[in-house]
């Protein structure tokens, strides 16, 4: 039987192999900067980035950037409040454009996370921070 850990972990490295996957298959992902970009580098993912929020773009600058790119785009913004508004915005304001959000990773990696991560430049932290733990918790066993 899997601990809790272990299900965390296990959840997380596959939304992350789909994640990598769908990056790869061309579809952008768009976070909020480049912190964000750099963390889901470090955990494997590559593809195009788009930024939500550098060099004090508006909202429909990120739209008309998101246009040019595809017809589908993942969202990957913060988990705090201000990430969560402007996710939902987001939705709203491309559902305008014809072009999906894709938020099934945002919403799934929130729900893994809970309070515990507030950010996507947190994430690799947070993934080894549970793999120290599970570590621990299976050399006292």
């Amino acid at each position: 039987m899997l601990s809790s850990l272990e299900r965390r972990i296990d959840e997380i490295q596959r939304l992350l192999t789909y994640l990598i996957d769908e990056a790869a298959n061309g579809i952008p992902i768009l976070v909020e900067g480049l912190n964000d970009k750099l963390c889901l580098e470090e955990i494997g993912v590559k593809g195009k980035f788009l930024f939500a929020k550098t060099s004090g773009k508006s909202i429909l600058d990120v739209l008309k950037e998101v246009e040019t790119c595809n017809k589908e785009v993942i969202l990957l913004l913060d988990f705090d409040k201000r990430g969560r508004e402007m996710t939902y915005r987001l939705i709203e304001n491309l559902q305008s454009y014809h072009i999906k959000a894709n938020i099934i990773f945002w919403k799934n990696i929130s729900s893994i996370v809970g309070r515990e991560v507030k950010d996507i430049e947190g994430l690799s932290t947070y993934i080894q921070t549970l793999k120290r733990k599970l570590e621990k918790h299976k050399a006292k066993y």
